[in-house]
């Protein structure tokens, strides 16, 4: 009498098997069928695919100031960029992980300098939050040409280049956005201005007699940066809204960090990093401006340097499971 319930569930078990495998070699025929109609498969993808167009918000500002999205070409041409940042999911999530790192630190210097913190998508706009080189030689996270850089008093040369150090390159930034600033009275412009160059865009203010950045017909890429500014300021504001969800573990972190003192000259900076109990990778993960293995730099001049924090470790790995 007992094995009958044993002899039982064995054969419900069997047949149970026996029924998915029915179930699943229909779902594989059905979905790999050589048999199947042009408009079965055309039903098919129909019915397990959706993209939808965005709705636009209703209202939208750029460094306090209003967005006229009234106005028809506004409108379509914030529509561009949202639907490409949207849809271009990759880029966007990346963006997002890098910013929970960075806008920390650039959000800090922008509010001690006094410009807008919308500012800090200008940024990521630029660069992607990372030390890339243009193809025409602009670097960094705000992407600075070496003669502007060194205008805006950052040292560039073969050992030191401070384009690749994010609190210096930033406060540099600050100095031209608020000179322009000044010029134009708009934080747009002054936008507009970093992306054309401010003999450029006085050049079409004077012939179109417009000094309003929506206002005026620009370049192709310059007539899109402002809206590529608010498009990833809507998404990263609001990932739910165009259908991002980032848990909170999946964020880049801030970097856990200490600070020393570099003397000039250091002959190696691979001891240097072991003397201060780190490597040579983490140094320059750090501090990318230091372009060479030494320095010689004037006689008796410092640079403050990052090091890593005891509890570095998971930074560390955050950054490169990038």
């Amino acid at each position: 009498m007992r094995r009958l319930p044993s002899l039982l569930g064995k054969s419900l078990f069997l047949l149970a098997m026996i029924a998915t495998g029915a179930i699943a070699l229909h779902v594989f025929s059905f979905g790999t069928s050589s048999t199947e109609s042009d408009l079965d498969h055309q039903r098919s993808f129909n019915e397990g695919y959706r993209i939808f167009s965005l709705t636009l918000p209703a209202q939208l500002d750029f460094c306090g100031e209003k967005v006229p999205l009234e106005l028809l070409d506004v409108r379509e041409r914030l529509d561009r960029e949202l639907l490409v940042n949207t849809y271009w999911q990759s880029n966007s999530l990346l963006a997002h992980k890098r910013a929970n790192r960075w806008f920390p630190v650039i959000g800090k210097i922008l509010a001690r300098e006094g410009v807008p913190d919308d500012m800090k998508y200008l940024a990521l706009v630029e660069s992607g939050l990372t030390n890339v080189v243009s193809p025409a030689g602009a670097t960094g996270f705000w992407q600075f040409m070496q003669p502007t850089a060194e205008s805006l008093g950052l040292e560039v040369n073969s050992e030191v280049d401070e384009r690749y150090n994010v609190e210096r390159s930033t406060e540099a930034a600050c100095r031209y956005l608020k000179e322009a600033y000044g010029r134009y009275g708009s934080w747009a412009m002054a936008a507009a201005s970093y992306n054309l160059g401010p003999g450029n865009l006085e050049r079409q203010t004077q012939r179109q007699q417009e000094t309003d950045y929506f206002a005026l017909l620009l370049p192709e890429e310059t007539s899109r940066y402002i809206f590529r500014i608010l498009a990833m300021k809507a998404i990263i504001s609001d990932p739910g809204r165009y259908g991002f969800h980032l848990r909170d573990k999946d964020l880049y972190a801030p970097y856990r960090i200490r600070t020393a003192e570099l003397p000039t000259p250091t002959q190696d900076l691979s001891a240097f990093a072991k003397a201060n109990g780190t490597n040579y990778k983490v140094l320059k993960l750090l501090n990318p401006w230091l372009r060479d293995n030494s320095i010689k730099g004037k006689p008796g001049k410092t640079y403050t340097v990052l090091l890593p924090a005891e509890d570095f470790d998971k930074a560390v790995a955050d950054h490169e499971e990038e």
